[in-house]
């Protein structure tokens, strides 16, 4: 698998992902009828920021992730950054390389620390994955999440220092 930096012509390949991941509503806080024009918009970050893709060996996008800082001025010392993967591809390792890729990414632009805002804790397994790679919950907001099965859930603050 390649991870490398996203362009405006990798979006066709990301938005059915994309898509079904948002409609699911399980694991994104943004509106289940975001548009493709509005989810680029969102997803495929300006510099300095970045967007990256996972590409299989076949060639094809697996996965994405954005990279940004969590807050500017005073705030600009801690990075965020957000992942999807092809539903289709669960299970294997793409999620987690795509989090140490943005961890990588983040130590060598100079950020001190990772920080996820908005964790969805029943989320269970990008819980896991994030608590594995050094990432601890340090706040959980209650019932901040409208969760379409599960009803109202916590989001978890994750931080991580680099």
């Amino acid at each position: 698998m390649q991870i490398r930096e996203a362009t405006a012509e990798d979006w066709p390949a990301i938005w059915p992902f994309f898509h079904t991941v948002v409609a699911a509503g399980e694991t994104f806080p943004y509106p289940l009828d975001l548009s493709s024009e509005l989810g680029r918009e969102w997803w495929l970050l300006p510099a300095p920021n970045r967007t990256v893709v996972a590409v299989d060996d076949a060639g094809t996008i697996v996965g994405t992730a954005n990279m940004c800082r969590n807050r500017p001025g005073n705030g600009a010392h801690v990075a965020s950054a957000s992942y999807m993967v092809d539903p289709a591809h669960h299970g294997r390792g793409i999620g987690r390389a795509l989090v140490e890729y943005t961890l990588d990414w983040a130590r060598r632009s100079g950020y001190r620390a990772m920080q996820f805002n908005a964790v969805v804790a029943n989320n269970r397994h990008a819980v896991k994955l994030y608590e594995s790679l050094g990432f601890r919950i340090v706040g959980t907001v209650p019932e901040a999440f409208h969760h379409p099965t599960d009803g109202y859930v916590g989001l978890h603050v994750m931080y991580r220092p680099l």
